[in-house]
């Protein structure tokens, strides 16, 4: 019932159309759905993910935290843990700022309008004069074809650097996002450490990504 109330509110902000068994997108590869939309669809999913992913962060980690809303209900669990975070958005940064045993270390860039994900010469400058013990990404899109994709080239660019820095990297993608593209390339399906999904995810999808040597979570 969660799955098809998300469809429904989606379908009439005229994001998805719906069709026999689920739903496709109605929005062109370039076209970015608004940030409020996408913070409210699959909540129930992305915060299954988030818990999950929150298993896998060690105290005294340093964390790279991507810019999507998945990741941001990652930050949300995040507040009582004693970890090292750069958020690569404003929604993050002020849902960490009153973290108590958080050190939070904030990078340069362009603040992206009402996405508030930052980008640009600054970020990636950020980020490149740093190491860190995990990137957490969130992909606007995930295909065995296309890979991880972004909406924005300047999200993709920071995802990019977000990974190279990083001795290990965790991906959050919920099911909606699978088997679509957008129009940013960031790296292969088989480039993450460990992704983090839930069961509207195809299974055979699932599965493939195991044989490649993926790690892969189903959180529920």
């Amino acid at each position: 019932m969660t799955v098809r109330r998300d469809l429904d509110f989606l379908a009439a902000q005229g994001v998805l159309k719906r069709v026999h068994g689920g739903a496709v997108s109605a929005m062109p590869s370039g076209v970015e759905p608004p940030y409020s939309l996408r913070a409210q669809a699959a909540i129930a999913a992305k915060r299954a993910i988030a818990a999950a992913a929150v298993e896998h962060i060690h105290d005294g980690e340093t964390i790279v935290l991507d810019s999507g809303t998945t990741a941001l209900e990652v930050a949300k669990l995040l507040h009582d843990r004693a970890v090292t975070v750069m958020p690569l958005s404003l929604h993050i940064a002020q849902e960490l700022s009153e973290a108590p045993r958080i050190r939070l270390l904030m990078p340069g860039g362009e603040a992206r309008k009402g996405e508030l994900a930052l980008v640009g010469p600054l970020t990636i400058a950020s980020l490149r004069a740093l190491r860190f013990d995990l990137a957490v990404i969130s992909p606007c899109a995930f295909s065995l074809d296309a890979g991880l994709t972004a909406f924005d080239l300047g999200d993709a660019e920071v995802k990019q650097e977000a990974l190279a820095v990083a001795a290990r990297s965790m991906v959050l993608a919920d099911g909606a996002k699978w088997d679509r593209a957008a129009l940013a390339y960031v790296c292969p399906a088989d480039r993450p450490d460990l992704i983090i999904t839930d069961p509207t995810a195809p299974e055979d999808q699932r599965t493939m990504l195991t044989q490649r040597g993926v790690l892969l979570e189903v959180a529920r």
